[in-house]
């Protein structure tokens, strides 16, 4: 109990993710308090968001999904754009074809499988998934946590990450509580190659040659049946004391419900909540 105290009041701050969504979205989306949180409320397009900030080379904006709605065809959609959300007159009411029409834009529909993009005269190589105990995913010269990579199950009522099934239990890419990101790997000519993630594993290459002279922003389609979807942090050194109070809160409670009643901020319950 007393170190449950200690990291209550080490987190008495306001909870502020390292990675948002921008103040500037689709007209059909609600973002929550901490802007984690981007829901589509009604129809199924209109569900554009973007990245907060501009991605720095080999960051990766990850979201995972928290809703799905039956009744619709297609799923979320993510890709990066050179254009400041800031500057948009009008955002467009899909990212596929609207967005992508306007240029400097590189999106893709997430599915069950994904196909590579290769150089002239390539064929694609096989997709190789790398041991499920590998720590990290390495893309180019960038590795990066892979369990926060991994979107799984949660069996019985939010267990613990330490569960051995919940360790084991991915899902498909569509799945609720998929996780799926994007990033861009700089090339030794200038220009970049865009990579998505879904649940730990590299798609390889999306899209080739991107240029690196403007900001690239994140793009996240909350489309069709994916209704809401929540941003994660990853921490690509040593976890922050934030995340180390987290694990100390977890670890003193009966389940993630608990947390409810606990006094704290809302964003920083919805904080505690997560992996």
């Amino acid at each position: 109990r007393g170190q449950l105290k200690i990291a209550v009041a080490a987190m008495a701050a306001p909870c502020r993710p390292n990675a948002r969504f921008h103040h500037v979205h689709g007209a059909n989306v609600c973002l929550d308090a901490s802007r984690t949180r981007a829901t589509r409320v009604e129809s199924f397009a209109n569900g554009l968001c973007f990245s907060q900030e501009p991605l720095a080379p080999g960051q990766i904006f990850l979201v995972e999904i928290e809703e799905k709605e039956v009744g619709w065809c297609g799923h979320l959609r993510v890709g990066l754009t050179a254009h400041d959300p800031q500057s948009l007159e009008v955002v467009p009411e899909y990212s596929l074809p609207d967005l992508v029409n306007m240029g400097d834009t590189w999106v893709f529909a997430i599915t069950r499988s994904h196909n590579r993009v290769t150089a002239d005269g390539e064929e694609a190589p096989a997709r190789v998934r790398g041991p499920p105990w590998e720590p990290f995913l390495l893309i180019g010269r960038v590795r990066i946590p892979r369990d926060t990579l991994v979107g799984r199950s949660r069996p019985g009522r939010y267990s613990h990450i330490l569960d051995d099934l919940y360790k084991m239990n991915v899902l498909p890419a569509t799945a609720r509580r998929s996780r799926i990101g994007v990033l861009y790997a700089p090339q030794p000519d200038g220009t970049a190659d865009m990579h998505i993630v879904i649940n730990g594993e590299d798609m390889g290459p999306s899209a080739r040659r991107l240029p690196t002279a403007r900001p690239l922003y994140a793009v996240v389609d909350v489309f069709a049946s994916t209704k809401s979807v929540r941003v994660i942090p990853v921490e690509y050194g040593f976890p922050s004391l934030q995340t180390l109070c987290r694990l100390v809160i977890q670890k003193h409670i009966v389940h993630r419900l608990a947390i409810d009643g606990l006094d704290l901020p809302l964003p920083l319950k919805s904080f505690c909540q997560h992996e």
